[in-house]
């Protein structure tokens, strides 16, 4: 299958806000917020003033959405300099093992390399995800052990 891989543009936000749904039930949410929240929640974040994050998106043939990579873009990293951190990396199960993505990340790496400043990509994932770990481990990329994450609610939807 063809796919298309782009920047998402406020045309997007009700496909993807369903595509969010989709990616929430992947790992097993069982409560799911309401549709129009989720859309409004995308608006402000991606094409509000200023932007949050930004969205890479994959579309199959048909014009659906099939899979993102939702990213910012972080200082410091090294130095003075920048990173550009991915948050989330999601293909649809029928599309997986097929290279979109890896298509995907080394589409992100030359978003990170084309940005001034610009030191290096960072992600993380589950340590429960073996999916994940062998598919980053089959791009050649070694797990870093060095960092513990912290994550604390704050009561905001």
């Amino acid at each position: 299958m063809t796919v298309t891989i782009r920047p998402a543009d406020e045309r997007d936000t009700m496909a993807l806000a369903q595509l969010i749904e989709e990616i929430e039930r992947f790992y097993g949410t069982t409560e799911i917020q309401p549709l129009e929240e989720r859309r409004a929640q995308i608006q402000g974040a991606l094409f509000g003033s200023p932007p949050l994050a930004s969205v890479l998106l994959v579309e199959d043939e048909a014009g659906d959405l099939v899979g993102l990579a939702a990213y910012s873009f972080l200082w410091p990293a090294a130095g003075s300099s920048h990173s550009l951190f991915l948050k989330e990396l999601y293909v649809r199960d029928t599309l997986r093992r097929q290279g979109v993505g890896a298509r995907l990340m080394a589409e992100l790496r030359a978003l990170a390399a084309a940005r001034p400043g610009c030191s290096r990509v960072e992600w993380m994932t589950d340590r429960d995800n073996p999916s994940a770990r062998a598919f980053y481990k089959s791009l050649g990329f070694a797990e870093f052990d060095g960092k513990i994450v912290y994550r604390v609610d704050t009561g905001a939807v």
